[in-house]
């Protein structure tokens, strides 16, 4: 007896009543959920670079900062502009030239490599610190303060600007993301299904499991912009086929079932053993996310693996009382399925196995090599458009004033001075390095600690620490760069052990250092786990080997693509794009392979059985990619943050990609491999057809 079952089936009306009533909580949590913006606070915790960020923070009050860059101003104006900012909740201290030399000191008196950053022409720069951290939202409202009060000529630079343009973008783009992914489902949808009602039901089904799963993010505090533009089209994409599996089944029962009732509870026992096999891979996939040392892996896997736990759910109990409740508008609205039969693909596939096989011989190779050769940028500003503040401020730092990227040594306050000439002379003669700016250039030219503005020695100054600050001609998270901080904390320990260069340019040279690794480990454990899974699911131990090989290639070509392309690819997306395109569509795999062994254990040969297993997961995998490629490649055409489409592009690519290996090259290794498949697999007498 199905007791599950028959519960749905009598209290379907209460359940669609507390699905209902669990919106509101749900919704609650979805405002309330905190998002980040700032991809480097993923980093570990216990790296220099990041303790480094912490004593800018506590001994400094720098939590943040930013870089004005103002045109064409009197220097009253530039003092007054910077008095403005002063008083702004959230701004800690303000500071430009202007401050040491008031409006009567000349500037000529200053060093030339001084000069030529902060006052070059007719600009010149302010410095604007921050109480609290880069994307803390005082720390973002007092940005937009400042870019309110100032003029069209005056630029903000910092990553504090740059995170505040991400948020604005991302909020203003977001609904639009799950609207283009529903409409594209619905299309599909309605094309591949024989009512025009049900595709309407299962996105509501779905939106729902969606809102569960978002509204229960607060329990995890605040989630990453990426996961959250990531995850509901995700979810829509990868439990899609759920549902469509459980309709099925329903349509099939009713043709041999007057009471729709006793038919649901029966489908909805299949569904529950079929389903939630089929979704541990997947969930699986998702969790082995969580093995990266950059958090945002954790953050992305446990959401997403939530999702999929959310949507099955939902499947076995909302989506049934749906149909059951709406069994007539379905009948009312029913019409000829639209999707065709892919009998070709059969055709095509047991005739010329052999050389399809060669062909993914012939191209494993190539496809594993040119995907190692992808660029990938970790840039995290190459994601905003080149229209936005951000990117128009740091256009103008770069080209106008030289200023490429910077980085801030912090050392004992209680070093000598010589010992500090020392040491910045040796760091100035670093290949690369542009300028470096520390209170002994200032008291060379006769301007003493004493006369300057205590405001601004605050900036430069603790009770325990010294800052000098480094600018370099090299550009963020560039090979150049990440050698030229390895030079310069070379020479700087020499003079401090516990000194620490930090700033944003090491911090992306961690976020390389880290992602490098994470990009192994996270792809090993998918892998293992999934193929375990497997083991368990399927009761072979060739069979994990042969359809993992096969998506891996899926993944490969899919990886490859921007190499021939000649594209740059941001780098999250080379991280875990093979384990979200591995976890997702393998699935596809396994449903072609459990009904190839069903017709080989029934003692069919292995042409009949490769022959029923295409005329029965086909129409099923097509209709299950195309809704994965819909609900993903929309957010990656109008997605104008590159950190979103290029990966949402990527997945879409790749769900294709991964369709036809399955329908394509899967069949031709089990026709191949049957011998091996056999002997192999638990199951099967001795001597198998």
């Amino acid at each position: 007896m199905n007791k599950f079952g028959d519960f749905v089936c009598k209290h379907k009306i209460l359940i669609l009543i507390i699905a209902l009533i669990m919106l509101v909580p749900s919704l609650v949590g979805y405002v309330k959920t905190k998002v980040n913006y700032d991809i480097l606070v993923y980093l570990p915790s216990d790296i220099e670079t990041l303790k480094g960020e912490k004593i800018l923070t506590d001994d400094f009050n720098m939590g943040a900062f930013s870089v004005v860059v103002t045109d064409n101003m009197d220097d009253k104006d530039v003092l007054n502009l910077e008095d403005k900012f002063s008083k702004i909740k959230g701004v800690e201290h303000v500071a430009s030239i202007n401050d040491v030399t008031g409006t009567t000191i000349p500037l000529e008196m200053l060093p030339d490599e001084v000069t030529d950053i902060v006052a070059k022409d007719d600009s010149r720069l302010i410095l604007v610190t921050f109480r609290k951290s880069t994307s803390d939202d005082e720390t973002l409202e007092a940005v937009q303060k400042m870019r309110n009060i100032a003029n069209k000529d005056t630029k903000i630079g910092g990553m504090s600007a740059m995170v505040l343009d991400t948020k604005q973008l991302f909020n203003s783009e977001m609904a639009l993301y799950v609207l283009v992914a529903i409409v594209l489902c619905v299309i599909v949808l309605e094309l591949a299904l024989d009512s025009f009602f049900v595709p309407i039901l299962l996105m509501l089904n779905i939106v729902l499991a969606i809102i569960f799963n978002m509204g229960s993010n607060i329990f995890l505090g605040e989630i990453s912009y990426i996961t959250k533009a990531i995850a509901a089209v995700l979810q829509l994409g990868v439990t899609t086929d759920f549902s469509i599996f459980l309709y099925h089944k329903y349509e099939k029962a009713k043709k041999n079932e007057n009471d729709v009732n006793v038919a649901m509870s029966d489908v909805i026992h299949e569904t529950m053993v079929s389903v939630v096999g089929s979704s541990l891979t997947t969930i699986a996939g998702f969790l082995a996310l969580c093995t990266m040392q950059l958090t945002l892996g954790k953050d992305i896997g446990i959401v997403m693996a939530k999702g999929v736990v959310f949507g099955v759910l939902c499947v076995l109990t909302v989506f049934p009382s749906l149909l059951l409740v709406f069994d007539k508008q379905i009948e009312n609205t029913k019409h000829k399925v639209i999707i065709p039969k892919f009998n070709f693909v059969k055709k095509f596939v047991l005739k010329y196995y052999k050389a399809i096989f060669a062909v993914f011989l012939i191209l494993l190779i190539p496809a594993y090599i040119s995907q190692s050769k992808t660029k990938v940028y970790y840039k995290l500003d190459k994601s905003i458009p080149d229209n936005y503040g951000y990117s128009v401020a740091i256009k103008e730092l770069r080209e106008k004033n030289g200023i490429v990227s910077q980085e801030m040594i912090l050392i004992d306050k209680n070093i000598d001075n010589y010992k500090l000439n020392e040491m910045t002379s040796k760091i100035e003669k670093i290949d690369g390095i542009k300028t470096v700016i520390s209170p002994s250039k200032l008291s060379e030219v006769g301007i003493s600690d004493e006369s300057i503005p205590k405001k601004l020695r605050e900036i430069y100054e603790t009770d325990k620490y010294k800052m000098i600050i480094i600018s370099s001609n090299y550009d963020i998270a560039t090979n150049k760069l990440n050698k030229q901080i390895d030079k310069v904390n070379k020479v700087v320990k020499k003079y401090d052990k516990k000194a620490i260069v930090a700033g944003e340019g090491p911090l992306m040279k961690d976020l390389v250092t880290t992602t490098d690794i994470d990009f192994k480990n996270v792809n090993y454990s998918s892998i293992g786990v999934i193929f375990i899974l497997m083991m368990c699911v399927l009761k072979s131990v060739s069979l994990p080997v042969l359809l993992v090989t096969a998506i891996e290639f899926a993944i490969f070509i899919n990886m490859g693509v921007p190499f021939y392309t000649n594209t740059e690819i941001p780098f999250i997306a080379s991280v875990v794009i093979g384990t979200i395109q591995l976890g997702a569509t393998i699935d596809y795999a396994i449903l072609m392979t459990t009904k190839y062994l069903e017709e080989r254990k029934n003692n069919n040969n292995k042409q009949a059985a490769v022959e029923s297993a295409l005329d029965n997961s086909v129409s099923s995998i097509f209709v299950s990619a195309m809704c994965f490629f819909g609900a993903t490649i929309g957010v990656g055409i109008v997605s104008k943050i590159d950190m979103i489409g290029s990966l949402c592009t990527l997945i879409a690519r790749g769900a294709i990609i991964s369709m036809f290996v399955v329908m394509l090259i899967v069949p031709s290794i089990l026709l191949i491999f049957d011998k091996l498949i056999i002997k192999t697999t638990l199951g099967f007498k001795k001597g198998g057809k």
